[in-house]
């Protein structure tokens, strides 16, 4: 069985303010069962999970491993204090650094520690 941590993207659903879903894919670490994204700060996820913390994460829907998990998203705007965290989206994403502002302005790191496994998980 793969880990969830070793696939590519997770699709996060966030909820709007009329209570619709918002997904959308996401470049994720798993570090003991909390997920961290990091996200330009201007999008509708950062915005959604301010003002309703809840979100569910999915992994590989499309094989015979899913992996789909509940939490709450806590927003991290001081990014720059998870470097080891921002070494491990290097690690996983070729080099990418989630640090980089300058392609969408300033960024934050979204905490969500799994509060429940409904496919898979540990």
């Amino acid at each position: 069985m793969r880990s969830p941590a070793d696939a590519h993207c997770a699709w996060i659903t966030t909820s709007r303010a009329d209570g619709s879903p918002h997904t959308t894919p996401v470049w994720f670490i798993l570090v003991d069962d909390t997920f961290w994204v990091a996200s330009a700060a201007t999008n509708v996820k950062v915005r959604n999970v301010a003002a309703d913390e809840r979100v569910s994460l999915a992994i590989d829907g499309s094989a015979a491993d899913p992996h789909v998990a509940q939490g709450r998203a806590l927003v991290h705007r001081d990014i720059a204090a998870f470097r080891i965290l921002a070494s491990l989206f290097a690690q996983k994403y070729d080099g990418w650094n989630p640090l980089d502002e300058s392609v969408d302005g300033p960024r934050v790191l979204l905490e969500i520690p799994v509060e429940r496994w409904l496919l898979g998980g540990s």
